[in-house]
């Protein structure tokens, strides 16, 4: 432990923790475009620049290690100077359709525009003119938003382990692209959309049949169901209905999902969506209660079990099921029906 000081509170910190890490412990807000804790420290943007006493130049806090006795100013005069101007330079070639992006209300440039008191371009910058990329079914990239944060290209390296993007040239021409600069359909992109959970401002966005804002959604925190990892995301609910996804940044995923979990939500609003229990009635099915339902099928296997045996029953798990739900499912079939006849599908 080594003892520092930040914005004139001092306090003891892990000398292994970097200067943001020590200021996120103590709840010191420090602005961010390119860190996440997930990543190697990558130190690109230079928003998080902050003035420590003895060094000449202001220290980029997510990549900065704490040292004993280091004073550490977060909001200094110079540090506010820095970090507009480079507030500045990234708003001098982006685009300013945020009234019509989707992204507004969660974009970080936005949000720190604001925050610094940006109003408008200082700087006389050219505006990019790629095109965008809608090959993927699940999202865009418009890389006229891009800030070059650099965090989708290493979230496809260091956490999705598929290297599908990197940053192609160099300076004003410098961009996110795929080998033989090849759309992303046909890449060795798996469409996860881990990249587009990860982007800070509107350069990758899902395709969503509904348009929304971040503030008329609500966030209900569920397991996806798509296998048994027990993956935890938030569906966006606006109006009743799931309109997108976010993976959450906590056990067992920290904050990454498949293509099925973050695109493959839309069967939740299907009109074909069963709702209650059907059973058979005069040869077709109608509602019933869950009562119901259970006495019909308790009443069968008790019947069926007194008649023929405990080993006329067989039993199907499912990898859609948490371990939790599988583990029930054969305690269930040995212990009181009284069978080992038990498979899995191993599969989807």
């Amino acid at each position: 432990m080594v003892n520092i000081t930040i914005n004139g509170i001092t306090f003891k910190a892990d000398k292994e923790l970097t200067i943001l890490q020590a200021a996120n412990q103590k709840g010191i807000d420090i602005p961010t475009f390119c860190y996440d804790r997930r990543l190697v420290p990558h130190a690109a943007c230079r928003i998080c620049v902050v003035e420590v006493e003895g060094l000449r130049n202001l220290a980029t806090a997510c990549s900065t290690p704490i040292s004993e006795g280091m004073v550490i100013h977060t909001h200094s005069e110079k540090v506010i100077k820095a970090r507009k101007n480079t507030l500045e330079l990234l708003l001098s070639d982006h685009p300013l359709d945020c009234l019509t992006c989707e992204k507004s209300g969660e974009c970080k440039l936005q949000t720190y525009c604001y925050e610094y008191d940006i109003k408008e371009n200082i700087y006389e910058g050219k505006q990019h003119q790629f095109p965008i990329d809608a090959s993927i079914p699940f999202f865009y990239r418009d890389q006229n938003k891009c800030i070059l944060c650099g965090k989708c290209v290493r979230v496809c390296h260091e956490l999705q382990g598929v290297g599908a993007i990197e940053q192609m040239e160099r300076g004003f021409s410098t961009y996110v692209g795929t080998a033989f600069q090849m759309d992303l359909e046909n890449s060795v992109c798996v469409s996860c959309g881990n990249c587009v959970s990860a982007c800070p401002v509107g350069a990758l966005l899902p395709k969503s049949k509904e348009k929304f804002r971040l503030w008329e959604v609500s966030k209900v925190k569920t397991t996806c169901s798509y296998c048994g990892v027990g993956c935890q995301m938030e569906l966006l609910v606006k109006n009743n209905r799931v309109v997108g996804v976010q993976p959450v940044d906590g056990v067992p995923n920290e904050g990454m999902l498949c293509v099925k979990g973050k695109f493959a939500y839309s069967f939740v609003n299907h009109r074909d969506r069963l709702k209650t229990p059907l059973i058979k009635k005069d040869g077709r099915f109608v509602e019933a209660s869950w009562d119901e339902a259970y006495t019909l099928i308790t009443d069968k296997i008790v019947e069926t079990k007194g008649k023929y045996g405990s080993d006329v029953f067989g039993a199907l798990a499912s990898a859609r099921c948490t371990n939790e739900e599988n583990y029930l499912m054969q305690k269930l079939f040995r212990a009181v029906i009284g069978t080992n006849n038990i498979d899995h599908c191993a599969r989807l």
